[in-house]
């Protein structure tokens, strides 16, 4: 059949052709909508511009093909031989594309969104400033892509081979990168804002300026990876592997990267607010200074000495453990749940709710806060449902008190100020929520005031893993029926013997590594 025939008989409604023989046709500017020729040979054919909206060009051979321009809306290309092909500014929108193989083609400022193409071989194709968003890419052979400037927004790229592709300023925003292979590749400048590497290969990745806000890269592979001046806010790199990566300058904060593997990675000038140096692999790691400031605008540049290093990234997040000897039970559940959110309305930095152990005699609380200063007013907060909590309060007033007014030399002037403040905003915080605990009995079950009755032992972490026993009930662990549960009233609690300070060298090097 030639090209006059089968225009014909498309004009008399015909439009299942079957395999034909169309090489080196020109078919420019034909409109063949929703045609049939699968299986058919367009080799070095000319369809440029043409109208080949949902035609099946399944099993197609169209190597070297020219289609610059056409409309391939909704088309079927599954399996199909696109080699060298030019697809220039080609309309593939939801084409499928399913095992294709369009190695070395031409397909920049293409339109693919919404495409199929799983599975497809792509190797060493041009696709700069392609659109592709909500693309199907899972699975395809992308290695030595062009992708530069293209919008890949929302696409599926599971377990892609994307090694040794440029996708240099490319938009990857809440991208579907799992599994992928970006060895070698070139991301610089991209955003992968909320995309998710989960165990994504990116060593030796150049992501230089990337923007991978909130990004998911927990046990992704980034070794020797650049992330130069790379903005990694509220990032998950749990287990992620960083041996030997460039973090210079990269923005960090919030971020999670407990149990990644820093061994040589270089993060001078890495900015680090709010995120926890703990549980990390840190061999031979190089830092100069870090930026500690919220906004990382150089306000709190913190200098490191190389025998400082080590220790600076060994940092334990700060924590309240408060033991109780008694069981844990529903309504003790509950009442604590009430009242800490009550508490949290007046002191919103009691944002973490506590890990609960429990055992047969004993529960143990834990309570992580996210800065040393916090520790003081938090721990009271804490207490306050206890009937422990005055003991408490007066046992951190004493504390501050002791520390503050230490001899001179001990402490610096500016951190003596800054301990007066933390004495005044505990005393303002006790105030504040003296309404919450009178109104205790009245917002938690009856049979949870044997559970808030009990006996209490505190011990205050600060974030150099350092700690101090806050207060330690006398009849804590001594199981004495006399002063079990509600026959140990208020006015007995009062008149127990006053628990001492620990020594003085030890809060004040307890404050000085909270300073630290």
């Amino acid at each position: 059949m030639n090209l006059k025939e089968l225009c014909h008989l498309y004009a008399t409604g015909k439009r299942d052709f079957g395999p034909l023989n169309l090489n080196e046709a020109n078919l420019r500017g034909v409109n063949l909508s929703g045609a049939i020729l699968k299986g058919s040979r367009l080799i070095v054919a000319n369809l440029s511009g043409a109208n080949l909206s949902g035609a099946d060009l399944s099993n197609t051979k169209l190597h070297v093909a020219r289609l610059s321009g056409t409309n391939l809306i909704g088309a079927k290309f599954n399996q199909a031989q696109l080699n060298v092909a030019n697809l220039i500014r080609a309309d593939l929108r939801n084409a499928e594309l399913i095992e294709a193989v369009i190695i070395r083609s031409e397909l920049v400022r293409a339109n693919l969104s919404g495409a199929n193409l799983s599975g497809a071989n792509l190797n060493g194709t041009d696709l700069r400033e392609a659109s592709l968003r909500q693309v199907n890419l899972s699975y395809c052979n992308l290695s030595e892509t062009n992708l530069r400037g293209a919008n890949l927004t929302e696409g599926n790229l599971e377990q892609v081979d994307l090694s040794s592709g440029d996708l240099t300023r490319a938009k990857l925003i809440a991208a579907n990168l799992r599994d992928a292979d970006l060895s070698h590749a070139r991301l610089m400048c991209a955003d992968l804002t909320g995309a998710d590497l989960r165990g994504a290969n990116l060593r030796w990745t150049d992501l230089s300026g990337a923007n991978l806000t909130g990004a998911d890269l927990s046990d992704a592979k980034l070794s020797g990876a650049s992330l130069t001046g790379a903005d990694l806010r509220d990032a998950n790199l749990i287990n992620a592997s960083l041996v030997h990566a460039d973090l210079s300058r990269v923005r960090l904060m919030r971020a999670e990267w407990d149990g990644a593997d820093l061994t040589g990675a270089t993060l001078t000038g890495a900015m680090l607010h709010n995120v926890l140096r703990s549980n990390l692999k840190t061999t031979n790691l190089s830092c100069e200074w870090v930026d500690l400031s919220p906004l990382g605008d150089g306000s709190e540049v913190r200098q490191l000495r190389p025998e400082q290093v080590q220790s600076f990234f060994k940092e334990t997040r700060p924590m309240v453990k408060v033991a109780v000897d008694a069981p844990f039970n529903l309504s003790a559940n509950l009442a604590l749940a009430t009242i800490y959110h009550q508490i949290t309305q007046a002191y919103p930095r009691m944002e973490h709710p506590p890990s609960i152990q429990i055992t047969t005699r004993r529960t143990y609380l834990t309570f992580t806060v996210n800065r040393n200063s916090d520790l003081f007013l938090t721990a009271y907060c804490v207490m306050l449902p206890f009937l422990d909590s005055e003991a408490i309060g007066t046992q951190l007033q004493k504390i501050l008190s002791a520390v503050t007014h230490t001899p001179q030399g001990e402490l610096s002037t500016v951190k003596q100020e800054i301990l007066q403040q933390w004495y005044q905003d505990l005393k303002q915080l006790m105030q504040h929520l003296a309404s919450v605990k009178a109104e205790q009995d009245n917002v938690m079950p009856q049979d949870a005031s044997l559970f808030l009755e009990s006996p209490t032992y505190t011990v205050l972490t600060n974030a150099n893993n350092h700690s101090i026993d806050l207060y330690h009930h006398p009849y804590f662990g001594k199981y004495i029926p006399a002063v079990q549960g509600d026959e140990m009233d208020s006015s007995e609690q009062s008149a127990l013997p006053e628990m001492s300070l620990p020594p003085l060298q030890i809060l004040i090097q307890f404050m000085q590594d909270c300073f630290a």
